[in-house]
């Protein structure tokens, strides 16, 4: 069923818990907003979505059936999309077509416990990108691969143009994800020539729910280097919901990221580059594909130090820097909204 309304599809996630609710009620990490966003888009072209997480309620959001995990699938369905987890590829042994959605560095599949379920149920993995893709070795087994983007929200795509703003910074990703190493650079090099610019951090364990307190040892003493550094203009505070989330980017004048080698899309740096916010990267892993060197941002080496901290400065001082850089993202980095993402999912319709 190619391209038009009217299939059947469940997809399920046993990951953190959340359901189509989450994205207003707090902060969201990018794999659960992506499920959210994926699910919302089927709907909104005519699908019957069946959405199956760690939610602890029945309900119907956007034309998305919301249910409890451990709760009944249906025993058939066009399409069957699992979520990140390998565990719940066997939840629908029935499916017309099962799909594994993969957000992760996908090498870890290369794992027997792991190749065997792939082995055995053979489903087309999703990848969120080329330099994803290149993550899992050809050999291993599928009905085949494809790589699918991931949606914005509205909220962040053709927000209005504005004029330089004043030198905020903004840093709205998870604190493992190297922001001791841009402290650094902020302290020691960035604020020191920019003496009126402050930097916005909205970051905490939030978004890993369960899973947050074995994190808690290497994140407590990154946020209280953060708290440490008030004097340098360095505000701390809890991530934000998607909606305030927009607000906080349509006032900042530069994104600041070191990146991750986990990284496979990085929705933070996509969001945004959409709400019109320059942004300097570090790590060339997937993060190449979301901001366009030296057109919409600034994207370094791994450890060029002094790279990162002179683009944030020229952004944060030269204005016809920003303001080219500004018209730029909204211009060529609107990306795709969720619906039309789905429409790209279709074509894994049987």
């Amino acid at each position: 069923m190619n391209g038009g309304g009217g299939a059947t599809i469940v997809m399920a996630d046993d990951g953190v818990p959340f359901d189509g609710g989450s994205l207003e009620a707090g902060p969201l990490g990018g794999a659960e907003t992506a499920f959210i966003g994926l699910a919302q888009g089927l709907a909104a072209r005519g699908h019957r979505v069946h959405a199956f997480s760690r939610t602890t309620r029945n309900i119907d959001l956007e034309g998305v059936s919301w249910k409890p995990i451990d709760g009944l699938l249906p025993d058939r369905c066009d399409l069957y999309i699992a979520n990140r987890g390998t565990r719940v590829l066997d939840l629908m042994p029935r499916a017309r077509r099962i799909a594994f959605w993969v957000h992760n560095p996908a090498r870890y599949l290369v794992k027997p416990r792991y190749l065997w379920r792939l082995l055995h149920r053979r489903p087309v993995i999703v990848f969120l990108g080329d330099w994803h893709a290149s993550t899992l070795p050809s050999w291993v087994p599928s009905r085949g691969r494809r790589v699918i983007p991931l949606g914005l929200s509205p909220m962040f795509r053709g927000l209005a143009r504005r004029n330089p703003p004043p030198p905020r910074a903004i840093f709205t990703s998870n604190p493992l994800r190297r922001l001791d190493w841009l402290l650094d650079r902020w302290s020691g090099d960035i604020r020191p020539n920019v003496p009126d610019a402050s930097l916005h951090i909205y970051s905490s364990l939030a978004t890993y729910g369960d899973l947050a307190p074995k994190h808690q040892a290497q994140v407590g003493p990154i946020l209280t280097k953060a708290r440490s550094l008030v004097d340098h203009g360095v505000i701390l505070a809890p991530p934000l919901a998607k909606p305030a989330l927009a607000a906080a980017l349509a006032e900042s004048r530069v994104f600041l990221y070191g990146g991750d080698p986990g990284e496979t899309f990085c929705l933070a740096a996509a969001e945004s580059q959409a709400a019109g916010v320059p942004g300097v990267v570090a790590r060339s892993t997937c993060l190449i594909e979301r901001v366009r060197d030296g057109e919409t941002g600034f994207v370094v080496g791994d450890d060029d130090n002094s790279g990162f901290s002179a683009h944030a400065i020229d952004l944060l001082r030269d204005d016809s820097l920003w303001q080219a850089q500004h018209d730029a993202c909204r211009t060529l980095q609107q990306g795709l909204s969720w619906t039309e993402v789905a429409g790209l999912w279709e074509g894994l319709l049987p």
